[in-house]
């Protein structure tokens, strides 16, 4: 059976439905992934500290993608930065002066994006982000809005991973729920959207599943688990 790398988003993924909490039988199945010899990796807007960490409590493979794909972490003291924090600090001054309810999320530290609350028109912010070129991209994970510096995604981030554990796209399986996993799906042989994802993010997977969250993550892995025997 030839080694797959799951890379799974977390925020709507593997959450349960509201509260951020981490849907437990969702992870007690990416962690029998885990131990049937596959890789399974987060990729998050969150920290990469935080994907790291439950990485690690959770038994999985102890690297992570975060940050939007800005950050990478490997270890404790060994991180990856791929974004440019100082760009999207002086964008955030930018579209503060010409635009209100621009409110930074209390978040676990970043070291190369901003996240801001949903409180502002995130159409309009991009406006602004054109008229004055400034060089980085925004986005909406559902969670938060996020600054990052231009060229800088999921797929970017994961990228860097699968040159690191010499991973082809044909064997990487993706599973998220926002726009945010879009790039990633493009970079995956399987992409899985679940079902709390808008048609949207549902039209950029190779499948979808109807339940939402962490039960999409166990419905899903229950579907391709044919596939996996087949390898």
């Amino acid at each position: 059976m030839k080694r797959k790398t799951f890379a799974v988003d977390i925020d709507g993924t593997i959450t349960e439905n509201g509260g951020g909490r981490i849907n437990l039988d969702a992870l007690n199945s990416l962690r029998y992934i885990r131990k049937l010899g596959h890789n399974v990796i987060f990729v998050s807007g969150r920290s990469s500290i935080e994907g790291y960490l439950l990485a690690v409590y959770g038994g999985l493979s102890t690297i992570a993608v975060g940050e939007n794909g800005g950050c990478i972490t490997y270890g404790a003291n060994d991180h990856i930065l791929l974004g440019n924090k100082e760009k999207c600090v002086d964008a955030l001054q930018m579209i503060r002066s010409q635009m209100s309810d621009i409110v930074e999320k209390p978040v676990f530290p970043r070291m190369t994006e901003v996240v801001l609350e949903r409180t502002f028109d995130i159409e309009k912010a991009k406006q602004v982000v054109e008229r004055n070129k400034l060089d980085v991209i925004l986005s909406d994970s559902q969670y938060a809005i996020h600054i990052n510096s231009a060229g800088i995604n999921k797929a970017r981030g994961f990228e860097e991973v699968m040159k690191k554990l010499n991973v082809s796209h044909e064997d990487v399986i993706s599973i998220g729920d926002s726009d945010t996993d879009i790039p990633l799906f493009k970079v995956s042989k399987i992409s899985i959207a679940v079902g709390n994802a808008s048609d949207k993010v549902k039209s950029h997977a190779t499948m979808s599943v109807s339940a939402h969250a962490g039960d999409g993550v166990i419905e899903a892995l229950d579907k391709i688990a044919p596939r996996l025997l087949e390898i």
